[in-house]
């Protein structure tokens, strides 16, 4: 039983495809505030969509959310709620609210079109309410189906959103909106209001492309006779080029990143934090997050997504990743050994990164040797210090060439680094040699 005092939530996705950077902006503010507030997060399905939604994409988004770190208290779907809906049409329609309307949609492009012409709003005339019993009957003789409006109030509808502030939304600019289709099926307003009736939604917290909408909702949320949730409407979170996220455009999803090797939390603090005043920086867990993120911290400008920030951002994470937190996932990938992971984290720009750059340990690795460095190589082979080894063995055996070679600097660590690792990069020798063991250097050495 949830409180009458509670916070409770909702995100509500359509299951047509998996979630991108910009679904999971909504998802994330939402988890944020209810964690910060002791509240409950309801994972709706807005699955009325039967010629697009699947049961597989809304698995996917299930999966994609445990992946960032969400758990929802509760998961419903709208295609198992129909009752509730039909229910409130009948309760609209006897208030007068609800009203049939028989215009194909053909008639209704005209219909605006002479709007447009007439410099007049294409909002909706509302011929429908002037028919008479027998208009209606022969449009039914004629096989047409009805649609279904919502008769406006026509007002200033005004509400004080928790992200923008005061905001106004003058129904009398809109046209009535359709509700049901001709087929007897829901668009997503009414069943969004029901659903937020029915499990005492108090916080809807949403894209700014939404503000719109509320109007109409609050009206509804009315005529009903529910609770009407605060609302906040926050920034939307755009492509590097400034392009909003979309799935019928094909922007990358939460899962390619997934795939690709990044971190969730890095993908979380991306799609969060970006168009806030807190910095782009590392967190350990999302809770840490929600006890620092105000509200008032969203920017009313842009939310512009950045890659290469992402990809900075990852590489930080990856490197300061204890050992305990990586052990698993270094056990997945055939690998163990806490020495060589705080050695190597340091060169990863993604966890899995780990794979090559553990060769340098365990081989095989392919020495690069240039031919005027052989003569160098051999001598080095033959000082190489004997074992036991640690990290005081290097400088022995730098000291030793040095002395013996004259070389310093480059010209006598950049050979003996690419013949010991095939990189001219990587973790500092002194340690990697200690991992190495004297016999795989031997080996590696000319």
């Amino acid at each position: 039983m949830i409180s009458p005092d509670a916070v409770v939530v909702r995100w509500a996705p359509s299951p047509t495809g998996r979630i991108h950077l910009g679904n999971a902006r909504p998802a994330l503010l939402n988890w944020f505030y209810a964690r910060r507030h002791g509240g409950t997060y309801v994972l709706r399905m807005d699955d009325t969509d039967h010629a697009r939604s699947t049961r597989e994409s809304a698995d996917g988004i299930e999966v994609d959310l445990a992946w960032l770190g969400i758990t929802p208290d509760l998961l419903v779907r709208q295609s198992e709620r129909t009752a509730l809906y039909d229910a409130a049409v009948k309760t609209l329609i006897a208030a007068g609210r609800l009203y049939p309307c028989y215009e194909t949609e053909e008639e209704l492009d005209r219909k605006r079109a002479r709007a447009r012409l007439l410099n007049k709003p294409p909002i909706y005339d509302r011929a429908a309410l002037s028919l008479s019993d027998e208009d209606r009957a022969r449009f039914e003789a004629e096989g047409r189906k009805p649609h279904w409006r919502f008769k406006l109030d026509g007002r200033p509808v005004q509400f004080n959103d928790i992200i923008k502030g005061p905001q106004t939304v003058n129904t009398a600019s809109m046209s009535d909106p359709v509700l049901v289709r001709g087929d007897g099926s829901y668009l997503y307003t009414l069943p969004s209001v029901v659903d937020d009736i029915d499990l005492a939604i108090t916080h809807v917290i949403r894209g700014e492309d939404h503000v719109s909408n509320t109007g109409t909702q609050i009206e509804i949320f009315e005529a009903l006779g529910g609770t009407v949730p605060a609302f906040g409407h926050h920034n939307l979170l755009t492509d590097a080029e400034g392009q909003g996220f979309s799935k019928r455009l094909g922007s990358q999803s939460v899962s390619d990143f997934r795939d690709e090797g990044y971190e969730p939390i890095a993908i979380a603090i991306m799609a969060s934090l970006t168009g806030t005043s807190l910095p782009i920086e590392t967190y350990e867990t999302l809770d840490e997050i929600a006890n620092r993120l105000d509200f008032s911290m969203i920017s009313h400008g842009s939310a512009r997504f950045d890659p290469i920030e992402l990809d900075n951002l990852n590489a930080r994470l990856v490197h300061t990743l204890p050992y305990e937190g990586a052990v698993g996932r270094l056990s997945s990938l055939g690998l163990e050994g806490e020495a060589m992971w705080l050695l190597l984290r340091e060169n990863l720009r993604k966890f899995n990164d780990i794979q090559d750059w553990a060769k340098l340990v365990t081989g095989p690795v392919e020495p690069i040797i240039v031919d005027e460095d052989r003569d160098f190589l051999a001598l080095a082979k033959a000082l190489l210090p004997s074992e036991p080894w640690d990290e005081n063995t290097w400088s022995q055996w730098t000291d030793a060439l040095k002395t013996s070679t004259g070389r310093k600097g480059k010209a006598l660590f950049l050979p003996l680094r690419m013949a010991l690792t095939g990189r001219h990069d990587g973790p500092e020798l002194k340690s990697l040699l200690v991992l190495v063991g004297r016999t795989a250097c031997l080996d590696r050495l000319p």
